[in-house]
């Protein structure tokens, strides 16, 4: 069943949303440890303060805080090292940061006028990301997600799927002589594994199992969803692979996926729709102009497609 929920959905929110991707990361990566023994108490965790010094610099505290951020920002860089490691290496480069933007500041760096401006869409990026995480993603309700899931299916129109065999020849004349034998009482899956070309169909007579519209080469499937249940084609069926007879064994209603298999594309499909809510308010009350006339019918084409 063809459901609108798609993971590269989000990928269409534009480069905002794909930014705040940024924001929206894991702070820390999960250590996937090995399982405990059934019988064996789990050890109790000791909550982390997060104001607590591990360094300073300067004068100036890093806390756990500041390194659980070190961390999570260079989490790729630091993903092959061990836990210990990672947060020797991730207060390494906190206190590496530090010193580097004491100088930066020292040096006046900061009064740069393109590091002010990146410092103010970084800024801005953050924004965005909070507003995303705090004003969509934490907002978005389990009901919420069941009802879109079951408007999907609702607005799915039903699908049959079949089950066939085949058997797979080189030539017409071959299609033909096995269709002159089944007329006369031969057995399909004998056949199948006496004469098919086909590798997966020589030990289990062609059985194809079952597939859907659209998963054949498209003149087996027009093919093969045309005939009755436990009938063959009567002419061969010519594909890129070669001369097909085919036989339908079943055919029925395909089933949709449960809810659990795909609760969290249905997720992303309520996150996607409360953002471009919540965007297209927000772009209502906003006073934007754009000078450049052909920028702004680029700008106006791009997001007439959002």
């Amino acid at each position: 069943m063809p459901l609108l929920f798609r993971r590269a959905s989000l990928a269409s929110l534009g480069l905002a949303f794909g930014l705040s991707a940024l924001c929206l990361s894991p702070l820390m990566a999960q250590e996937t440890a090995p399982a405990a023994p059934a019988d064996a108490a789990a050890p109790a965790v000791k909550p982390v303060d997060p104001n607590a010094v591990v360094a300073t610099v300067n004068g100036q505290s890093l806390t756990e805080a500041d390194l659980v951020l070190a961390e999570g920002e260079l989490s790729q860089q630091f993903a092959q090292l061990p836990p210990e490691q990672r947060r020797a290496a991730a207060l390494s480069a906190a206190i590496e940061i530090r010193v580097m933007a004491a100088k930066a500041v020292t040096d006046g760096l900061d009064k740069d006028p393109d590091f002010q401006r990146r410092m103010a869409f970084l800024q801005q990026r953050a924004l965005h990301g909070e507003m995303v995480e705090k004003g969509v993603v934490d907002k978005v309700t389990d009901a919420e997600v069941r009802a879109r899931y079951d408007q999907e299916i609702a607005n799915t129109p039903p699908v049959n799927e079949v089950h066939a065999r085949h058997i797979l020849v080189k030539t017409k004349e071959e299609a033909e002589a096995i269709i002159k034998q089944l007329d006369g009482g031969a057995d399909f899956q004998k056949l199948a594994n006496e004469h098919t070309s086909d590798p997966s169909g020589k030990s289990n007579g062609g059985d194809l199992g079952w597939f859907g519209p659209g998963q054949m080469v498209p003149e087996f499937d027009k093919a093969a969803f045309a005939l009755e249940v436990g009938k063959y084609t009567e002419q061969p069926v010519q594909s890129q692979f070669g001369w097909h007879v085919i036989k339908l064994e079943d055919k029925r209603a395909k089933q949709p996926p449960a809810f659990d298999d795909v609760k969290d594309q249905a997720k992303q499909a309520v996150i996607r729709d409360k953002y471009f809510a919540l965007v297209k308010s927000l772009r209502a009350g906003a006073k934007v102009e754009i000078p450049d006339a052909k920028l702004k019918q680029a700008v106006d084409t791009l997001e007439s497609g959002k």
